[in-house]
């Protein structure tokens, strides 16, 4: 194991109440648009069909104003452990809960957009100790990416998918962690690929929700659910994805809504967490509103709305099609997640899947909507990469 560096820094949240009263005034102060003219009386995806509707909105905002408290969500984040330090000129927010188990191994977790750190905070504890002594545990590294959260939000381009993931192999030297584990989904996702194939030497094998399979590939072979897989994928892309064009392209210009005004951020977010989790109707069903308010919160106390947007324009489509992972790959694809890759087209890729899942409930943001289920079937994917090292 490396040494650990004297270049990390702890760190403490804390919002101040100015900010906290400000964010309700403006809440108080907005101005709604009338409701959406697609109309439906029963719960459903209809309601959702021109965004959020306005009824659903304007509870949530109320909520946010009279009753939603930040200080909880900060006083965890501040227990688990929170620490930043610079990597390439930027400053790198993260979480890092040490385990007290020996036998730990190394964990590096990567969330994606439109959630932050939030992600995790529910199965961080159990993952680092768990009630089971026969459970595996992990020394959980979280770090917030470049322009999220408490990280510092990048004044040049390149903060790709590329520098982070070297930049994360760095980190992880730093906390004297020479070989680890990596997980992600989403664009955590598609950094945790990156780590796997560019960094065999220091990854000891991947978990992921997002795989991605290289460009171009063939459905014939396919079975019946992995064509609609490719079809649903193909539809999303097609069909429901303005809001990845509007980022990969004109990231400041979504920005300056994202950043000044609080409900526009709140239902930039929210649509996503609606559409992307398991339930017929409110994300809610899955969620509860205090976790989505605390990651809009984040946002929204940070001013990362745009920087966060900005990763879009630096790595949308951009990972290489020619990137192999040859380090033992874990692969779970969750039932209402909005890609899912066919295992053929992900063994072009990930050469060396040891685990392939695919749970009966679960979403886009599985480690909030089912934290049970997620870490179980986590547990299970990285006990199987670590047993393909010995």
């Amino acid at each position: 194991m490396s040494r650990p560096s004297s270049d990390v820094q702890a760190f403490t949240a804390h919002a101040t109440d100015a900010e906290l009263d400000e964010l309700r005034a403006r809440l108080a102060a907005a101005r709604l648009p009338e409701a959406e003219t697609v109309r439906h009386a029963e719960p459903g995806p209809g309601r959702w069909a021109q965004g959020v509707p306005l009824a659903d909105l304007t509870e949530v905002v109320h909520y946010w104003r009279t009753e939603y408290d930040w200080r909880p969500f900060e006083d965890r984040l501040n227990r688990i452990g929170q620490f930043r330090t610079t990597v390439e000129g930027l400053g790198i927010h993260f979480l890092h809960r040490r385990s007290a188990r020996a036998d730990a191994t190394p964990l590096l977790m990567t969330h994606g957009w439109p959630d932050s750190v939030a992600r995790f905070t529910d199965v961080v504890e159990e993952l680092a100790d768990p009630k089971d002594p026969d459970a595996p545990a992990f020394h959980v590294v979280t770090p917030s990416l470049p322009g999220f959260g408490y990280s510092d939000r990048p004044v040049t381009t390149g903060w790709g998918t590329e520098k982070i993931a070297a930049a994360w192999v760095e980190l992880m030297g730093r906390l004297g962690y020479g070989t680890f584990l990596a997980h992600g989904g989403d664009w955590g996702g598609n950094i945790t690929t990156v780590l796997g194939g560019r960094f065999p030497a220091q990854v000891l094998g991947i978990h992921t929700t997002f795989a991605e399979g290289p460009p171009g590939l063939s459905t014939e072979g396919l079975s019946a659910t992995e064509r609609a897989w490719a079809e649903e994928t193909r539809d999303f892309w097609h069909r429901r994805a303005a809001y990845a064009k509007q980022q990969a392209t004109r990231p400041q210009t979504i920005g300056y809504s994202l950043v000044d005004s609080p409900v526009g951020l709140l239902a930039w977010i929210l649509d996503k967490f609606a559409e992307w989790s398991d339930t017929k109707d409110s994300p809610f069903e899955a969620i509860s509103i205090d976790s989505i308010l605390d990651d809009v919160t984040l946002y929204w106390l940070t001013r990362t709305g745009a920087s966060a947007a900005r990763i879009y324009y630096e790595s949308h489509n951009a990972l290489d099609p020619d990137l192999r992972v040859d380090v033992p790959s874990a692969i779970t694809a969750y039932p209402r997640d909005v890609e899912k890759c066919p295992h053929p087209w992900a063994q072009e890729r990930y050469r060396r899947i040891v685990r392939w899942s695919e749970p009966e409930i679960g979403g886009h943001f599985a480690a909030l909507e089912v934290p049970e289920l997620f870490v179980e079937d986590l547990r299970q994917g990285l006990t199987a990469v670590l047993a393909a090292n010995r």
